[in-house]
């Protein structure tokens, strides 16, 4: 049985996951609730579970403070919360699991499922150290699910992203690339923009690693590791204003 606990402000809430939990989720034992930052800090130090539902918005203060404030952070997460892009972006970013509430059981029971299988890949401290850094708005690094397990990345080493059906591919530096088990338009939602911008329904660029642009239609994008990259009529002009944009923000060399 996995040892869960369950942290919500809303008695209903509360019921609510508990009764899905007991229905679709029979491997899963919920040994205690908590409805704020002090006793659900209290709570795991004290029973120290596998796995915790953490509600992000609270009374006294958030569900990152829970995390901030507990003895040992050896255990799973998944977060339930209203919708709260800024949060969620952070949250994505870390690969950590979340909820939107109201929850749907069968969404419980994919991150019920996920968490089984992602117990033994990268260290929860540096899930939740890429998680903190999300929060201050630091992207530095991404968390992503690739076919082989959980892969830590830093977000200068991406030179692209092409779509691939359902799937990602990520290309970096030194020739590397992975395949990631979701779509391009997950990482379109949460990639720094200052950073990468959408050129094609197919690609997502670096825009650091781009080293010419071909005149055209939509026009033609050479990259550092030599790709050739179309970019789409309806894509040109907001490339161009961002590749402007960041060749501003660039210091001037003296």
């Amino acid at each position: 049985m996995i040892k869960a606990i369950i942290v919500d402000d809303e008695m209903k809430s509360q019921s609510s996951l508990f009764k899905l939990l007991e229905r679709f989720c029979p491997d899963v034992e919920v040994i205690g609730f908590a409805c704020n930052v002090q006793t659900a800090v209290e709570l795991i130090n004290l029973e120290k579970p596998e796995l915790v539902f953490l509600d992000i918005s609270m009374p006294d203060g958030d569900g990152f403070e829970v995390l901030e404030q507990v003895n040992s952070r050896d255990f799973e997460v998944i977060f339930t919360t209203a919708y709260n892009e800024y949060a969620l972006k952070a949250i994505q970013f870390s690969a950590l699991h979340y909820l939107l509430k109201p929850v749907n059981y069968t969404e419980l029971k994919e991150a019920v499922e996920r968490f089984k299988n992602s117990k033994k890949d990268i260290n929860l401290e540096e899930k939740f150290k890429v998680l903190y850094d999300s929060l201050k708005n630091e992207h530095k690094k991404i968390i992503l699910p690739t076919t082989n397990g959980l892969r830590m990345v830093e977000l200068n080493n991406i030179i692209r992203c092409e779509a691939n059906g359902s799937y990602t591919d990520f290309f970096l530096e030194e020739r590397e690339d992975l395949m990631v088990s979701k779509p391009l338009a997950n990482f379109m939602d949460i990639l720094p923009e200052h950073l990468f911008c959408r050129v094609h329904s197919k690609h997502l660029v670096n825009l650091n690693f781009v080293d010419q642009y071909i005149k055209g239609r939509g026009g033609r994008i050479i990259l550092n590791d030599g790709k050739e990259i179309e970019v789409s009529e309806g894509k040109k002009k907001e490339f161009l204003e961002r590749l402007k944009q960041l060749a501003h923000s660039l210091p001037d060399k003296k």
